[in-house]
């Protein structure tokens, strides 16, 4: 493999060129218009426009990228996540081009990116499951009848979708139907599927998902796991490795599940089983991401391992260097994904110009951006500025670390996520371990953090006063 074309954006597609650059692989960057200027296109060794600001005018134009690849010789194309990562179709145009993709076959995509085909897949492998419908539903009073028997509350879901989207949590039989034609009207406009299916609601979960690697030689392992449970809207904002509740029996339970979900639909590449953990430490299977994760790094961190680089060796047809004996956990990892949202505005969009933009440094904080200075945050494209990670001997090291990197990054401009990450990070619960996906619901508030906020800036306020009248000679006395 020597030229690598990534068909993807910011801080994903810069993280994914520098594994490619230390490997010796060439880089071609693809770019939108209002992404002229962003760092992945300036990394890059070759860099092409490929349409207006618009996804489905640029990064979502899978024949056009294809067309783009052959035409500059390009050897493998890797999607990072969003957009075309999850595509099946993309993928088998990529295939039969004679470009490698790397990520998995297409087959194992088309599977696992629906619900209830997954399901269905991993079913004979004597995977726990949440109780729920085997088959897409879109007759409201069949599926009112299905809901009832399974018992309140329970989720609606959309077969075709991730992301939150098309998601719904019931109650109650009376709040039923009004919820489910909610659900079918989001998935068929975010998906153009409005099949949606239903499960029990598991009412304290833990969201846990294990990071699994699989050759083309048969070998399939798997990374530990990765704790999600600190979620807005379904969307995860800071993730962990390892978990803090999982025993060494229960890893090696969840592990070994998670590589039985990868052998059922004969997956290659690296790829995320994803579970729910209840208060009783019973798992069920949830779904599988068959892509890189935002929140890879984490793995990274207390593995060792480069999974981009994996990702391009098992694309390249090279076995895993390692068995899973070979594997241990050392340490502990945090990740804070810093979105331009307001947290003390129900976490609205802020999009504006970064007129400052400093992200912090130090021995074991990292940062996977796509942004700089100066640069203007686009309406069109997730709101996602940074990763803020960073790793600790301890979890309670590793939390310390957190603190003082989110106190370090400095960003105006717009609103971010770094107050939040300071709450989470500070919070009694999340400290302690317990807590679960209700985490935001049960303990986050605005008020808290704007009555923190205001504390900081008095004190702040204070320490510069002192430091002034220290330095004018007025200070006799000391300021309480």
């Amino acid at each position: 493999m020597k030229k690598l074309l990534v068909a993807n954006r910011g801080e994903i597609a810069l993280r994914i060129m520098k594994t490619a650059h230390r490997m010796g692989i060439a880089t071609v960057a693809i770019y939108s218009e209002a992404d002229r200027d962003a760092p992945h296109v300036k990394f890059a060794d070759e860099a092409v426009c490929i349409g207006p600001a618009p996804s489905n005018e640029s990064y979502l134009l899978g024949d056009k990228i294809i067309k783009l690849a052959k035409e500059l010789d390009v050897d493998a194309i890797h999607p990072g996540y969003g957009f075309l990562s999850e595509n099946a179709e993309f993928a088998e145009h990529v295939e039969k081009s004679g470009i490698i993709f790397i990520g998995p076959k297409s087959h194992a995509i088309r599977v696992m990116g629906s619900k209830l085909a997954a399901k269905e897949t991993v079913k004979e492998y004597d995977i726990p499951m949440v109780p729920g419908t085997d088959e897409a539903i879109t007759n409201v009073d069949s599926a009112k009848q299905i809901a009832e028997k399974i018992g309140f509350p329970i989720l609606i879901k959309a077969s075709a979708g991730g992301g939150g989207k098309g998601m719904r949590i019931v109650e109650n039989a009376k709040e039923f139907g009004d919820q489910m034609r909610r659900a079918i009207s989001e998935a068929e406009n975010a998906f153009g599927d409005g099949s949606v299916f239903i499960e029990k609601y598991v009412t304290s979960p833990r969201h846990i998902e294990i990071q699994i690697l699989a050759d083309n030689f048969g070998n399939t392992v798997h990374l530990f796991e990765r704790e999600c449970s600190i979620q807005r809207r379904h969307q995860k904002v800071v993730e962990e490795a390892p978990s803090s509740v999982l025993t060494p029996s229960l890893r090696e339970q969840m592990g070994n599940a998670a590589v039985k979900v990868a052998k059922s639909c004969s997956y290659i590449g690296a790829g995320t089983v994803e579970f729910l953990l209840d208060e009783n430490l019973n798992f069920y299977f949830l779904e599988m991401n068959t892509r890189l994760q935002v929140e890879h790094p984490v793995t990274e961190l207390i593995t060792g391992l480069d999974l981009v680089e994996q990702q391009i060796r098992i694309a390249n047809g090279e076995k895993l260097s390692f068995a899973q004996e070979d594997l241990k956990i050392t340490g502990h990892a945090f990740e804070l994904r810093v979105y331009a949202e307001d947290p003390l505005n129900n976490f609205m969009p802020s999009v504006g110009k970064l007129e400052v933009y400093k992200p912090p440094h130090g021995k074991n904080i990292r940062v996977d951006d796509g942004f700089t200075e100066g640069m203007q945050v686009p309406i069109h494209y997730d709101p996602m500025l940074s990763k803020l990670i960073v790793y600790g001997k301890t979890r309670n090291e590793a939390i310390q670390l957190m603190l003082t990197a989110i106190s370090a990054y400095d960003v105006e401009g717009v609103s971010t996520t770094l107050p939040f990450g300071k709450f989470v990070f500070n919070s009694e619960a999340f400290r302690s371990g317990r807590f679960d996906t209700n985490f935001v619901k049960e303990h986050y508030s605005e008020e808290k953090v704007k009555a923190n906020n205001e504390e900081e800036a008095k004190i702040a306020a204070l320490i510069a006063l002192k430091h002034y009248l220290k330095d004018s000679g007025i200070l006799r006395l000391p300021i309480n």
